[in-house]
């Protein structure tokens, strides 16, 4: 696993050993910056961020800040280091805690431009992505999302994308068993 392209391009990620985390594939990050164009300047927000490489390749493409959200230790691991090796330690905030509680920071009303959402399958698949996600999602991550602000929503192919009350639902693209859902402020 690489940092595609930017001033970072080409540099190595580490990844924690196992299955339970699942980085983003290099074509699928390539497919979505490509999508997404230009993240310059963007305040970018990682949730289940595992390994860091979708905020990481935001930060090599120019965006200024970027915060991790994971509460698992292997996970939590790589991405300290990750960040470390890179040298992002002053434009990067790690919170170490659940995604709902991250969220319910009220200090980030209308911070960030840019939010990558990649909850662990099994979330979706299992049909909890209502239970565990859709309240907390509707209740802070859209205020937490400047207007004109993106959201990226990576799950599996086979699902499909949920409507979330303060975000328009855009588009769904596949890349393989994956697919990415683009909602807009």
């Amino acid at each position: 696993m690489r940092v595609i392209a930017g001033r970072l391009g080409g540099r190595t990620l580490v990844a924690p050993s196992g299955a339970a985390t699942r980085p983003t594939a290099d074509r699928v990050r390539e497919a979505l910056f490509s999508v997404l164009a230009d993240v310059e300047g963007n305040d970018v927000l990682d949730l289940f961020a595992g390994t860091g490489a979708l905020g990481i390749e935001a930060l090599s493409r120019g965006a200024a800040h970027a915060t991790f959200v994971d509460n698992a230790r292997p996970a939590l691991q790589a991405l300290r280091r990750n960040i470390h090796v890179l040298g992002l330690d002053d434009v990067t905030t790690v919170l170490p805690i659940t995604v709902e509680r991250a969220l319910r920071t009220s200090a980030w009303r209308e911070r960030f431009d840019l939010v990558f959402l990649d909850p662990p399958y099994a979330l979706i698949r299992e049909g909890q992505f209502v239970e565990a996600l859709a309240k907390p999602v509707e209740r802070w991550l859209t205020s937490s999302v400047r207007p004109g602000g993106r959201v990226i929503l990576e799950h599996t192919s086979g699902e499909v994308a949920p409507l979330v009350s303060g975000i328009t639902l855009e588009e769904t693209r596949v890349y393989g068993d994956t697919a990415l859902s683009f909602y807009l402020r």
